[in-house]
């Protein structure tokens, strides 16, 4: 395939997974045949273009209310900027924690930097998780609080069209 071909390949692969795989035993060689292209070829490709940053995770997206996680609760800290890097990293890399991210504060209001979640089967579970966050980091926390999800938001990532 030329260089042409190969990124009309790309734009197919992306558009066939946006909306995420198949539930089927070997979803990329389903997907090499619904794209008419070879299962090694469609793997080399997706390999491709996660090294070059044009996607960036092939995952699962759990539903946690099938899981049986019905408590959701943002952890919000507020941490040392300096130390956010380190602190975000060492959260983020928690079992407890299914995503971690940096955001700015709003003073005077809003002072926490840090963002955590975490999901449980109770509140009670997702405050004690919380818990085990708040003595691993110590002295390095100045405040946090958990927010407590109300209700489900679809989530999706950016679709492009057809």
């Amino acid at each position: 395939m030329d260089t042409d071909e190969l990124a009309q390949l790309d734009r197919r692969i992306v558009l066939a997974t946006q909306a995420g795989l198949p539930l089927d035993a070997r979803p990329y060689h389903w997907l090499a045949s619904e794209l008419g292209v070879d299962p090694g070829l469609l793997m080399d490709r997706l390999r491709l273009m996660l090294e070059e940053g044009r996607i960036r995770r092939i995952g699962v997206v759990p539903n946690h209310y099938r899981l049986g996680y019905s408590a959701n609760g943002m952890s919000v800290w507020e941490v040392p900027d300096e130390d956010i890097g380190v602190i975000g990293r060492q959260v983020g890399e928690l079992d407890i924690v299914s995503h971690c991210y940096h955001r700015p504060r709003r003073l005077p209001d809003w002072p926490y930097n840090l963002f955590a979640m975490v999901h449980g089967h109770s509140r009670e579970e997702v405050c004690d998780k919380v818990e085990q966050i708040a003595q691993l980091l110590g002295d390095r926390v100045r405040r946090h609080d958990v927010l407590f999800s109300t209700r489900i938001l679809k989530k999706t990532g950016l679709r492009i069209g057809g």
